[in-house]
């Protein structure tokens, strides 16, 4: 390539790149229910959730599903205070990455652990579990169900008011 090819190529690209920072400088803020506003989050918060796996306000943002090719599901799930999942397990395991916020996380016949901004767990294939925020404030994390191939979630019983407010708390 010549020279003069080269310093056109890195304009373009640095023209580029300065074009998609300004882009993503927006300031509009949106208003979330968390308190939160659209700029804070990583990901929209999605949809509401409706079913009964969860006790309180979740809201649940698909992010990639399983497909041919890949054996995961990866989605954005925003708990507001006091919400959590049922009890449940993972055929093929789970990770989660915390992205905001602060939570709670159990396996059975374990303390109730706290979760925090930039922690990750993960949950063994076929160990129940639960996880949600605190009482007090809303958590998000990305929920990575891995080798979907071998099946999805197994939803149990919800978790107790006795199980949740264990020690420790926020």
């Amino acid at each position: 390539m010549k020279k003069a090819d080269l310093k056109k190529s890195m304009l373009i690209f640095l023209a580029v790149a300065i074009a998609v920072g300004i882009l993503s400088c927006n300031n509009e803020e949106q208003r979330t229910d968390t308190g939160k506003t659209g700029t804070d989050m990583i990901f929209s918060k999605g949809e509401k959730v409706t079913n009964d796996n969860f006790t309180g306000t979740v809201w649940l943002n698909y992010l990639a599903e399983t497909d041919t090719i890949h054996n995961v599901n990866i989605g954005s799930v925003t708990f507001e205070p006091g919400a959590r999942t049922n009890w449940h397990f993972h055929k093929g395991g789970q990770i989660l990455l915390v992205t905001d916020g602060k939570g709670l996380y159990q396996e059975k016949g374990k303390p109730v652990e706290v979760i925090e901004k930039g922690g990750a767990i993960k949950c063994p294939p076929h160990i129940e579990h639960w996880h949600g925020a605190t009482p007090s404030e809303s958590m998000t994390h990305i929920a990575i169900g891995t080798n979907t191939n071998t099946g999805g979630a197994v939803w149990l019983r919800p978790v107790t008011d006795e199980e949740y407010y264990s020690d420790p708390q926020d």
